[in-house]
């Protein structure tokens, strides 16, 4: 088997599994909109439950909308039996994933969950199943083959099967509304984390030796030395001390190319004169990966951090982010 005929392999595996999440945007409907309703209705968690292949996803799902804002956690179904069960509550909703729907251990859960008056949400191919017959909301996978040779292995269900749990996930996300700041609360660790609780103030210079500030009536020689001593650009203010525009080195080279090609001496003008009005500032509570996204925006390296009355207080360079490793 040569490079090609691997990569042929590959593309078809992908080719199966668009082909199974293109069907299932065609039938996803109304039970799945129930299924949101009912979770949101509950005051307990999402127990999700899945045996083998079907249980691995199910992890993956539970994991998905605890960080989202659903609680969720994961039930083995066998050890369910020995001892485990004693995590569910009556407030809980079961969301219990088979592709057969006929897995052993549904027989003994299922009729437990009953027994308690716990509604079940399935997740299976077959609307026959005993898990289908007994689920209080049905959400059938569509009819695909797997994408192994011989129609067995876990595959393209597998990925359909994962793309109910994010579109749960999220829905209920959205119908929480909840915000950029409930995820922070969620995710303090590791790379997810740093880019959520790390605001300006933490990454910000301060103080006269790093904030630059020239007047509007600043002369261009004033104007370029304090850019080009601090990183870059420099902020111009009025008489009250607010930020009424920046100057950056890239104002320098673009003023100069017009400047030069016209014969003007730049060095006659004034802070004013040249200064791009009514900059994109940023404040110190906000997130710093906020600051990175707008100097993407506006094509800049940094940016004047400013108070409430609009007082440069601070710079953010987004090199400082990058050795950070905030974006």
């Amino acid at each position: 088997m040569d490079s090609e005929e691997i990569l042929e392999i590959a593309r078809e595996v992908i080719r199966r599994e668009k082909l199974g999440l293109i069907r299932l945007e065609k039938t996803i409907g109304d039970e799945f909109v129930r299924a949101v309703e009912l979770i949101l209705k509950r005051q307990g968690r999402v127990i999700v439950t899945g045996i083998g292949k079907s249980g691995i996803v199910g992890k993956k799902i539970a994991a998905t909308m605890t960080s989202l804002g659903t609680p969720a956690i994961f039930l083995h179904p066998t050890e369910s039996l020995h001892g485990d069960l004693g995590i569910v509550s009556k407030d809980d909703v079961i969301l219990a994933i088979s592709k057969s729907g006929n897995s052993d251990e549904f027989y003994t859960l299922i009729p437990l969950f009953k027994r308690w008056d716990i509604p079940i949400i399935a997740i299976t191919a077959n609307r026959n199943s005993e898990l289908a017959k007994h689920a209080d909301v049905l959400i059938v996978l569509p009819n695909v083959k797997e994408a192994c040779p011989y129609d067995i292995a876990p595959t393209v269900s597998t990925t359909l099967t994962m793309a109910i749990g994010d579109a749960l996930a999220i829905a209920l996300a959205y119908k929480k509304d909840f915000k950029l700041d409930d995820f922070a609360e969620l995710h303090p660790g590791g790379a997810i984390g740093k880019k959520f609780w790390v605001r300006v103030e933490d990454m910000m210079l301060t103080g006269e030796k790093h904030v630059p500030i020239v007047k509007e009536d600043a002369t261009m020689e004033e104007v370029i030395l304090e850019m080009t001593s601090k990183r870059g650009i420099t902020s111009v203010v009025d008489d009250e001390g607010r930020v009424v525009g920046v100057f950056t080195d890239g104002d320098l080279r673009r003023l100069l190319e017009k400047e030069l090609t016209n014969k003007k001496d730049i060095f006659k003008l004034h802070a004013r004169d040249v200064m791009t009005r009514n900059p994109k500032v940023i404040t110190k509570n906000e997130l710093a990966t906020k600051a990175a996204r707008l100097m993407e925006q506006y094509g800049v390296t940094a940016l004047i951090v400013v108070d409430e009355k609009r007082h440069p207080i601070g710079i953010i360079h987004l090199h400082d982010l990058m050795r950070a490793r905030v974006v």
